[in-house]
C-alpha cells in the first residue's frame, strides 16, 4: 500500500491511497490550520469506526439480519499532554430494525473484532478498546 499527501497551504494537505480517492485534512486556526477538513486522530477514529462498521454490515447482512437503520458512535479519552495519544475508545453499535437476535449481533461485533478489522488490533496494542451495542426494535 502507498499513500501520496500534498500540502495545500498550512496544515492543510490532501493525502491518497491506492484507492486513489482524494481526502482533505486540516488543523485548528491557532496552528495555522484552516479548521476546513478532518483531523488526522478524526481520521484515525472515523477509521476504526468504519472498518468495523463495514465487516459488521457484510456480516449481518450475509446473516439476513434486516437492519433497517446502522450507527456507530465512539468516544475516545485522550493524554492531556503531548503527543496526547488515545488512552481508551469506546465503540457503541446501534441498530434499529425488526427481529434483531442479540446472539447474531455479538457473533458479528465479536468476528469484526477479532478477525476481521485489522485496524483493531493495530490500536488495541497501544489503547484500551472497548465496545457496546443497543437494538432498537421497529414494530
Amino acid at each position: 500500500m502507498q499513500v501520496k499527501i500534498k500540502q495545500v497551504e498550512g496544515l492543510t494537505f490532501i493525502g491518497k491511497a491506492d484507492s486513489n480517492h482524494w481526502v482533505t485534512i486540516d488543523g485548528p486556526k491557532k496552528f495555522n490550520g484552516s479548521e476546513a477538513a478532518s483531523r488526522p486522530m478524526d481520521l484515525l477514529l472515523i477509521s476504526l469506526g468504519s472498518c468495523t462498521g463495514s465487516d459488521v454490515a457484510s456480516i449481518l447482512k450475509k446473516k439476513r439480519v434486516d437492519i433497517q437503520k446502522f450507527e456507530l458512535n465512539l468516544t475516545a479519552d485522550r493524554l492531556e499532554t503531548h503527543p496526547k495519544v488515545f488512552t481508551k475508545i469506546h465503540i457503541e453499535y446501534v441498530f434499529t430494525g425488526q427481529d434483531i437476535r442479540e446472539e447474531d449481533i455479538e457473533r458479528a461485533i465479536y468476528l469484526s473484532q477479532n478477525r476481521y478489522c485489522p485496524v483493531t488490533p493495530m490500536l488495541s496494542k497501544t489503547v484500551e478498546i472497548s465496545h457496546s451495542y443497543k437494538i432498537k426494535k421497529i414494530k
